[in-house]
């Protein structure tokens, strides 16, 4: 997985992530809680699905959340003075042997999983970056669930007890250091519940789950997995001082960052996942294409194949244009990583193209140097100011493509 707004992309695990998944559930004894006074973000009563409105398009339920999630982040503007960027003076409560120690563990995954970012989270203030890594680990973990190789033993049960954890820690009692880094985390920043529990249900459509019938269906799958990462990571990123974009439209941003990354992960891994009998790509759109369930698992490339990718190609890069229109408003310590990782992730569309179009058997990635070289080019990008614009639009419609 990777991060970023941070986005953390589900399906990008190379390695077991076993090390970091609980070896049972239970949870510290009060001497070892982290804080006896921890105050929360209101969404862990305040919770509602994305999916509470099934008759509305996904666009428009998942539009409600990144209004939801801009209102908190004004709220918590409103009602506190906290500065963010000065280190948190000891209350006399917090175990910060304890919690140094924690996201010292977080720090360490984030630097092995998702190298690139990590160098652009280095940046940021201290609090961030530890934060981020933070949502970063707790991403992974989840994601490790039902990717990861234990997958095949895991059942909607098991998600549930996953989703009681979460309660927990945002209620201040984390079960491990993990769940302690993440539960000092979201006592800091106006990060809602309602994101980490959308993320769980991605993970459960994946135990139920293996086809999407058009892009609306799939669009709210590639929010509950991905584009939740980039709404969690916004408070912690911050937005600049002198940007004069509105909160709602660099939230907007960060949901399109997740789901391009999102919409990426699947074009790349079409043969991995049909080996595993799952295909994300729209059915509708495969049936306007001339194209079958059957020519996936065959994995020939064809001419049908190739405007078919060329068409969903197009719209994940419609995806990524929307997000590059937040990334500059963002706070200047947060913009390197997240250029870094925007800039990576888009070339593995690039490099789909330079393979024929042939995701069946040959896997899309970016050569280590190509990921080098995208620092300084990030970093350049990074030091652009905010744009004058006041906001931005969603951008147009990006569930039909036509093939020809």
């Amino acid at each position: 997985m990777s991060t970023v707004l941070c986005v953390v992309c589900p399906k990008e695990n190379a390695h077991s992530l076993l090390s970091l998944m609980p070896r049972n559930y239970c949870r510290y004894s009060s001497s070892n809680k982290l804080s006896s006074k921890l105050s929360f973000s209101s969404g862990v009563t305040a919770y509602s699905s994305a999916v509470a409105n099934p008759s509305r398009s996904a666009e428009e339920r998942v539009y409600e959340v990144v209004l939801k999630q801009a209102d908190l982040m004004r709220e918590h503007r409103r009602k506190t003075a906290m500065d963010l960027e000065k280190p948190i003076e000891n209350d006399g409560n917090t175990n910060w042997n304890r919690l140094n120690e924690a996201f010292g563990r977080c720090r360490e995954v984030t630097a092995e999983y998702a190298k690139t970012f990590y160098l652009g989270t280095l940046l940021m203030t201290q609090e961030r970056r530890r934060a981020i890594w933070a949502i970063d680990v707790w991403c992974r973990r989840t994601d490790e669930l039902v990717d990861g190789p234990n997958a095949m033993h895991i059942t909607p049960k098991a998600l549930e007890i996953w989703e009681t954890r979460l309660t927990d820690l945002f209620e201040g009692q984390p079960y491990d250091l993990y769940d302690a880094a993440l539960s000092y985390t979201v006592s800091k920043y106006p990060v809602d519940i309602q994101l980490f529990r959308d993320m769980i249900e991605g993970m459960k459509l994946d135990l139920r789950k293996s086809r999407y019938e058009n892009f609306d269906e799939l669009y709210l799958y590639c929010y509950y997995v991905a584009g939740t990462v980039g709404l969690m990571s916004v408070p912690v990123m911050g937005i600049a001082p002198e940007s004069k974009a509105s909160i709602d439209s660099v939230y907007n941003a960060a949901l399109a960052l997740g789901i391009a990354n999102q919409l990426t992960n699947i074009l790349r891994d079409v043969g991995e996942d049909a080996i595993r009998g799952r295909i994300y790509l729209p059915q509708d759109e495969l049936k306007q294409a001339g194209l079958s369930d059957d020519d996936i698992f065959r994995g020939t490339v064809t001419e049908k194949w190739r405007s078919f990718m060329k068409g969903q190609i197009k719209r994940a890069r419609m995806f990524y244009d929307e997000a590059e229109k937040g990334v500059s408003e963002l706070n200047f310590t947060s913009r390197w990583a997240v250029w870094a990782s925007l800039l990576l992730y888009r070339q593995i569309l690039d490099a789909i193209e330079a393979n024929d179009y042939n995701n069946f058997t040959k896997r899309a990635y970016v050569a280590k140097a190509h990921k080098l070289a995208s620092l300084p080019v990030a970093y350049a990008r990074a030091l652009m100011r905010p744009s004058k614009l006041a906001k931005f639009e969603l951008g147009p419609k990006m569930n039909q493509i036509i093939y020809k």
